[in-house]
């Protein structure tokens, strides 16, 4: 089911955790930040809108990375629910993409309910000072990618905030699967 989250709540502060990574090894989400920002991305492996622009996204990291700003990515699917989207996958997926950037699993939903990430993809752009300056779209693409020469809504975005520190006052929200919840045992 598609979900669109909503608009940018600009200034809100990131949230830290320690989460493992598909390379054997737990990260912090903030030591994934540049000297000028960090773009937290919460993504899964089934997601037909994530698998549309995953190229595009390794694009856009990389060279972001180059204007100083980091990049993550999380899966906070319910594998039980959804096994292609659990840590063995997320594995394979890195692999397959070439996923530059820490590829991280929330196997508790704790960080995607921080966040109030609604979709895959959700895409959350801070400042140097890890205050959030933008929250929308990769590109215009959907389930299928788009042309070529699409806008690059994220990218633009993040290199304004590298250079000025705030985002675009204008953004268009993600769009993508809704993020697969844990449904909690029947409490009696």
């Amino acid at each position: 089911m598609a979900a669109t989250p909503p608009v940018c709540e600009f200034g809100w502060p990131a949230v830290d955790a320690r989460l493992p990574g598909v390379d054997g090894a737990t990260h912090s989400i903030f030591d994934q930040a540049g000297p000028k920002g960090l773009v937290v991305a919460f993504i899964c492996n089934h997601c037909p809108y994530v698998k549309a622009v995953i190229a595009r996204i390794v694009r856009d990291a990389v060279g972001l990375k180059t204007h100083g700003v980091g990049f993550v990515a999380i899966s906070a699917n319910d594998a039980d629910s959804y096994p292609e989207d659990s840590f063995d996958n997320m594995k394979r997926f890195a692999s397959q993409n070439a996923l530059p950037f820490p590829y991280l699993y929330d196997e508790d939903q704790s960080v995607a309910k921080a966040y109030g990430a609604a979709c895959t993809p959700d895409f959350f752009g801070f400042n140097k000072d890890m205050k959030l300056q933008y929250r929308g779209r990769l590109d215009a693409s959907r389930k299928e990618i788009g042309p070529a020469d699409l806008r690059r809504d994220l990218y633009e975005a993040m290199v304004m905030v590298a250079l000025f520190g705030k985002g675009p006052a204008e953004q268009q929200p993600s769009i993508g699967c809704s993020i697969k919840w844990k449904v909690p045992p029947y409490q009696v």
